[in-house]
Order: C-alpha cells, then structure tokens, then sequence
C-alpha cells in the first residue's frame, strides 16, 4: 500500500473529508511521476498538461464519460479552489479532488 500520508494535510485543506485508502491509491497510481517536483505538481497554466488529466486520470483511470466541456469545466474548478496553491498544486490533491468532484473516491478505495 503505498503511503499517503505526506499529501494528507494538503487533502485535508480542500476537500470535504479524507478518504486514506483513496488517497494511498492515488499515490499507488502516480507511482514514480511523484519524484520529480515538476511531474508530481499540476500546472493549471498548462493547456497541454489539464488536457492530459482530463484524458487519462478523468478517462482513463476514473472511467468517465462525461463530454470534454464537463470535465473541463470540473477541473478549472479544481484549479479554483486550490488558487491559493499558486502556479503549482499537488498532482495527489488535485486527483483527489477530481474524483471527490464526480463520485468516485469510494471506486479508488477498493
């Protein structure tokens, strides 16, 4: 199981709750991306990169079908809320708020 809890106060100041086991699968799933500062980070500034999240975490990994302005629109939400992040937001918390946002952290924790 890998360990969240380095991203767990970060979670904490955005999210509705905590969902460890949700959040220990995120970390699982980002694996060796979370090393580097620079693919362990979102930027939101980054067309390119919020198109990737929208493809393979919101698509890929969380199985949604919702249309590309849906999801778009979810994740300049995520981008909002963590605003007072700055240029750079934990790649960990923002997953984790994408899939607080559409349902699924309860999907992630199985």
């Amino acid at each position: 199981m890998a360990d969240a809890s380095a991203y767990a106060e970060n979670i904490k100041k955005y999210a509705n709750g905590y969902n460890q086991a949700a959040a220990e699968k995120i970390v699982g799933h980002l694996g060796i991306a979370l090393r580097n500062r620079d693919s362990s980070m979102v930027a939101c500034s980054d067309s390119g990169e919020l198109d990737r999240v929208r493809e393979r975490w919101c698509r890929g990994k969380l199985g949604l079908a919702q249309n590309k302005n849906d999801l778009d629109a979810a994740i300049k939400a995520v981008c909002d809320k963590m605003q007072p992040e700055g240029g750079t937001k934990s790649r960990v918390t923002f997953y984790y708020l994408l899939a607080e946002h559409f349902g699924k952290l309860g999907d992630l924790a199985r």
